[in-house]
């Protein structure tokens, strides 16, 4: 499989990442990717920039290395309502908006509960992906959120970094089954995201692509394999 992006990474700037912008595009190119994201945590995830980080964005070449860069952030979903930690005038600073669920700052619900809150962030017409949803963090019905997913073009990740053996998720591996499950019969795109928090660990999909192959999942509706499929499904600009 030709992978030509990864657009869940980090730096330094998130406090808890070890690379810097420049090291993580190097890498990227290193590894002939065409397009890297790079999403920073925000303001809920403690030791992370303070939001002025995304206010300069601006200041940074959008073309490293020869490799495409789209800045963004990887923004809390704070409850059961759907609630975000980062402000709309902020996120229209951003080439690219991920939400997702983190212990650190996630007001917990039943799964009926979780679920809807999910459901409500899938459908806030800036998010574009969903970090890690099958990482056990929260427990969700898959289901309704593969389908909210559809009908709203906003991509599921299925987050390497949570399936490392070392991170002890131990609902990971189940629940990341289930959702490529789900997509698949729904015919519903995903996109891997390496959750990088060091350079080598760009576009490191070991343990994703071994439920991609286990599934069967259809080359086709993985989003990490075509940039101009990437862009037109979430209708970013340049396509």
């Amino acid at each position: 499989m030709q992978i030509e992006l990864d657009v869940h990474t980090h730096t330094i700037a998130s406090g808890h990442a070890f690379s810097s912008m420049q090291e993580m595009v190097q890498e990227a190119a290193r590894k002939g990717l065409k397009l890297l994201g790079i999403t920073e945590h925000t303001p809920g995830i403690p030791g992370t920039c303070d939001p002025i980080y995304f206010r300069n964005l601006h200041v940074v070449p959008r073309l490293m290395y020869g490799v495409e860069l789209m800045l963004g952030a990887e923004i809390n979903i704070l409850d059961t309502q759907g609630n975000i930690d980062f402000s709309e005038e902020y996120m229209q600073m951003l080439d690219l908006r991920i939400a997702g669920i983190h212990s650190l700052c996630y007001k917990q619900g039943t799964a009926e509960e979780n679920t809807q809150g999910m459901i409500r962030a899938i459908s806030n017409p800036y998010i574009q992906i969903i970090s890690h949803p099958g990482d056990g963090t929260a427990q969700l019905l898959f289901e309704p959120i593969v389908k909210a997913a559809k009908e709203h073009h906003t991509l599921l990740e299925i987050n390497n970094s949570s399936l490392r053996p070392t991170r002890g998720k131990v609902k990971a591996q189940p629940n990341n089954l289930a959702i490529l499950r789900l997509c698949k019969q729904y015919q519903v795109p995903v996109i891997l995201g390496s959750d990088a928090h060091i350079s080598f660990d760009v576009a490191t999909y070991d343990y994703a692509l071994n439920l991609v192959h286990e599934t069967e999942f259809p080359e086709e509706l993985i989003m990490n394999t075509s940039v101009d499929r990437f862009k037109s499904y979430l209708k970013l600009s340049g396509k």
